[in-house]
């Protein structure tokens, strides 16, 4: 069996020149009409829907995660500018254990009224925690800053949540400048101006009768790396903004970061498996899922970073897992996904994408 590197797995099957080609390999065995092989994506896990919007007047927008049949949730916060709704509930100590939507959004805190369309949708459609009064949808949220690319008055609202919902379907999600991914820069440890445009990537695994898929938007203080070499792929500048600088290797050099103001990153994600699991079970899960932000981005969890990873169990495949063995998977498609993010992302002005350096 031919062993396939982290790249050849996640982003160009080859690179000419220095550039990246728009091939990705094959993580699943899917290949799409042009014959391109694909990694796999979230919605190759069954009982999951994904939609996106993407504001139309600034790079911004919201993406939701439908779990109409409700799936187990968990949740683990690493970065120290959080911007999230409904994580307390996720407590395996708490009551409810069932969600019906994850909403990832950029617009800072003020993306999380995008959460409100979703419950509304929800609503309508009859989905939700029962209660004596009626229905409660519960939608847990996560929020990443991207209010300094265009015009940061334009943020996701009710409206815009609403419409994500509408656009979900289980067909293989858009991936780049959509929905949550539509404003995500990379690389601002030195400062905006030297930053690199990311976005919004998927993955998935199936091993063992199981499926693990993972979805992310990267917005991240650090610069997203290979895995395998620890090489930068998109990220900080160098001062005339023709190279990648290496924000690893700049620090090690002396070299003073800027100064930053906190919450002005943020990479956040979703993993599910159609595993039955236990609250304390997708808990664990989503912790080991943040080894594969570790693994592609370099720094992560900063101070200036809301780092959140949920974790849902749709149950789907009938079966339990081990957790040791989906956590293992949840790293791995963390961080396939997120080094899809870069290769996937469109340059956007001021912010060259990796297709482009």
């Amino acid at each position: 069996m031919q062993r396939r590197t982290f790249l050849q797995w996640a982003g160009p099957a080859t690179m000419a020149a220095g550039t990246a080609t728009d091939a990705f390999a094959q993580v699943t065995g899917t290949t799409n009409a042009a014959g391109t092989t694909q990694a796999g994506a979230l919605t190759d896990v069954p009982g999951i829907k994904v939609g996106h919007f993407t504001d139309p007047r600034r790079p911004t927008g919201c993406t939701v995660i439908l779990t109409e049949e409700g799936a187990t949730g968990g949740v683990d916060v690493r970065g120290s500018a959080p911007g999230t709704r409904e994580t307390d509930l996720l407590n395996p100590t708490n009551l409810v254990d069932k969600v019906h939507a994850v909403l990832l959004a950029g617009g800072s805190a003020y993306g999380l009224d995008a959460a409100g369309g979703v419950m509304r949708y929800l609503e309508e459609h009859k989905v939700g925690y029962a209660t004596g009064a009626g229905i409660v949808p519960i939608v847990p949220a996560a929020i990443l800053f991207d209010l300094g690319v265009g015009d940061g008055r334009i943020r996701p609202d009710a409206q815009a949540g609403y419409r994500a919902c509408e656009a979900a379907t289980t067909a293989r999600p858009a991936e780049g400048n959509v929905g949550a991914g539509a404003g995500a820069t990379v690389g601002k440890l030195f400062g905006g101006r030297r930053a690199m445009k990311a976005g919004i990537g998927t993955a998935s695994f199936r091993i063992a009768g199981l499926t693990v898929g993972a979805i992310v938007a990267v917005n991240a203080v650090g610069d997203i790396v290979d895995p395998q070499t620890g090489r930068p792929i998109a990220g900080a500048r160098t001062e005339d903004g023709k190279r990648l600088l290496g924000t690893r290797e700049a620090i090690l050099r002396g070299e003073l970061p800027a100064s930053l103001q906190a919450g002005t990153a943020t990479t956040i994600g979703v993993i599910a498996t159609d595993a039955v699991l236990t609250k304390a079970q997708a808990q664990k899960i989503a912790q080991m899922a943040h080894d594969g932000l570790a693994r592609a981005i370099n720094p992560i969890h900063t101070m200036f970073d809301g780092d959140t990873i949920f974790a849902l169990g749709t149950g789907k495949a009938g079966k339990t897992g081990n957790p040791n063995l989906l956590g293992i998977l949840a790293a791995e498609a963390m961080a396939v996904a997120v080094v899809r993010a870069a290769y996937a992302a469109q340059g956007i002005e001021g912010f060259p994408s990796a297709s482009q350096m």
